[in-house]
């Protein structure tokens, strides 16, 4: 049995960390190597970091492509060579096919009634898809979306029909290959002088955007902090803690330090 307290001491996700440490326990109890459901990137980051403790299990995980947020864990005891699990890719994850994922494309005629991402995966479940059977899902401008899916979730929705705000969907399930996600973004650094830490102020300079309309997005729930929802614009930012912006990446604060003139100089990467 494994250190089950231990593990899950302190956790924010523990009634979710508890289904994958079952699973780790019943991959090292019988050998056979497993899938987890999908994880959205939180649960995964803390999943990977508490259950990498254990030595006798080793942990990869596959999204469907290379910047994917949504991600499912391939849980093998150590001994297991990394090729029983297939050709790994050349980050280190393993291949998508052998993760039994697939492409699905939800088409339709957005041009006048654009949806959003979240709407897209609303729709998904509402024709059957489960949370843990569905990725990372983008927008195709007026064409609707796609996403990642499990083989199992492609087979079902292919060729079945749907609906999206007031707009009739098809789903069509297409090999990885034939994916268009957004470009992953190369890591840049950028530093920036403010008067505070605020989340406004240092996000608004991380990503460009004026402070006001930063200020409105955090109201809107669009930007998170270590993955956690915030809604305050005057949330004080810490060194080490990375802000996250749908659809426009990732800030990490890297170093704050006071100037001459009682300023703060905030060093950044934007990835």
């Amino acid at each position: 049995m494994l250190p089950r307290r231990e593990l899950l001491q302190g956790s924010r996700h523990a009634a979710a960390l508890e289904p994958l440490i079952d699973l780790a326990e019943t991959v090292l109890r019988t050998w056979e190597p497993r899938w987890s459901p999908f994880l959205a990137a939180d649960l995964r980051e803390e999943a990977e970091a508490r259950l990498a403790s254990l030595s006798e299990l080793r942990l990869r995980s596959e999204g469907g492509h290379p910047a994917a947020e949504r991600r499912r864990l391939w849980l093998e005891r150590s001994e297991t060579a990394a090729k029983e699990a297939g050709d790994l890719a050349e980050d280190g994850s393993v291949a998508g096919a052998v993760a039994g994922l697939m492409a699905l494309e939800i088409a339709g005629n957005f041009l006048f009634d654009p949806a959003t991402a979240e709407e897209f995966r609303a729709a998904l479940t509402a024709a059957g898809a489960p949370e843990g059977e569905v990725g990372d899902l983008w927008l195709r401008g007026d064409r609707g979306a796609q996403a990642v899916v499990s083989a199992a979730a492609a087979a079902a929705l292919a060729e079945r029909e749907g609906q999206v705000r007031s707009v009739p969907v098809r789903f069509e399930a297409r090999p990885l290959a034939e994916l268009r996600p957004p470009p992953p973004r190369a890591p840049r650094r950028l530093s920036t002088v403010e008067a505070s830490c605020r989340l406004d102020a240092v996000a608004s300079a991380g990503f460009g955007l004026s402070r006001s309309r930063m200020a409105e997005l955090i109201r809107q729930g669009a930007v998170r902090i270590d993955w956690q929802p915030v809604g305050s614009p005057s949330r004080e930012l810490r060194v080490g803690e990375r802000v996250q912006l749908r659809d426009r990446g990732e800030l990490e604060v890297l170093t704050i330090e006071p100037t001459k003139r009682e300023r703060l100089r905030i060093c950044l990467e934007r990835r």
